[in-house]
């Protein structure tokens, strides 16, 4: 693997403020530094797009409508040049999942950060079971959800001219070094190349991108096996046994639909119609 990745096309617009939308990941969870802190992709984003101002609003656990209802307000005070939005896992992870609103509320976002000026860019997931384990059921439910994920976040990016970083085509994704103890988190070293990522996003959008994102890994808390046992014990087991508690109650309720339902009543989607594949994709590397 190379030591840095591309940025892309090289732009022309000076980024003044950069401001980053999203849940736990866009935190920067999984990358660990000194004094208990978080670093993530995006600091490391924000040295190369040389932003004069940097606003992470991200918070773990956020669905897309914190996004939309606190999120977004604060993003727009800040008049960003740029935004990076990394949200809707955990909502694909609820009971009360609902494509259609999450479609609502993203186009809202993105809209709304176009119309004030931002080059936008945002995410379409992998699959998540190439990296964690789980239960058969589970995994083939979250896999329907977040195929209508992306079909929601291509439909937005696609409306609004926003670019995509498809986790799926990125160059190393899978690879186990890329995520952090949990495997539902990216490493230091995934977390660069999503900021390599989202950079190259940025600079295909005219943006000047004036420094390359390194790949090398450095300034993180090392994690050992005894960490991966820890978090195996305490947080992974019972998070698999919570969210399987929470979309037993949607496999149960979607039972019930389907038996009840009237002959010739068609059968409602989780997916909206949206284009299957993914507009302005830069794949860093």
């Amino acid at each position: 693997m190379h030591d840095a990745m591309t940025t892309g096309l090289p732009g022309s617009r000076r980024v003044r403020s950069l401001a980053v939308l999203g849940d736990s990941v866009a935190a920067g969870m999984g990358d660990p530094i000194a004094g208990g802190r978080w670093r993530g992709f995006a600091p490391l984003l924000a040295e190369a797009i040389e932003a004069a101002r940097f606003t992470n609003l991200a918070t773990s656990g956020a669905r897309v409508a914190e996004v939309w209802r606190a999120q977004l307000p604060a993003a727009l005070r800040v008049a960003p040049d740029a935004a990076v939005l990394m949200v809707g896992m955990n909502d694909t992870m609820r009971a009360d999942f609902d494509p259609r609103l999450l479609r609502q509320q993203l186009d809202h976002v993105v809209r709304s950060l176009v119309a004030a000026g931002a080059a936008v860019v945002t995410i379409r997931y992998h699959d998540h079971a190439r990296v964690f384990r789980l239960p058969g059921p589970l995994r083939r439910m979250l896999n329907r959800r977040i195929d209508a994920l992306n079909r929601v976040l291509t439909s937005v990016a696609e409306t609004h001219g926003a670019a995509v970083v498809d986790l799926d085509r990125l160059p190393g994704a899978y690879h186990r070094a890329a995520w952090s103890v949990d495997r539902l988190h990216p490493s230091e070293l995934g977390h660069r190349m999503l900021a390599a990522a989202f950079a190259a996003g940025l600079a295909g959008q005219g943006l000047l991108v004036p420094s390359e994102v390194s790949l090398t890994c450095s300034g993180g808390v090392p994690v050992t096996r005894i960490d991966h046992v820890r978090w195996l014990l305490i947080k992974g087991v019972p998070w698999v046994l919570s969210r399987t508690r929470d979309l037993t109650l949607y496999s149960l309720i979607s039972f019930a639909r389907k038996a009840f339902r009237r002959p010739g009543r068609a059968a409602d989607s989780e997916a909206p119609t949206a284009p299957s594949d993914p507009p302005r994709v830069w794949p860093a590397g």
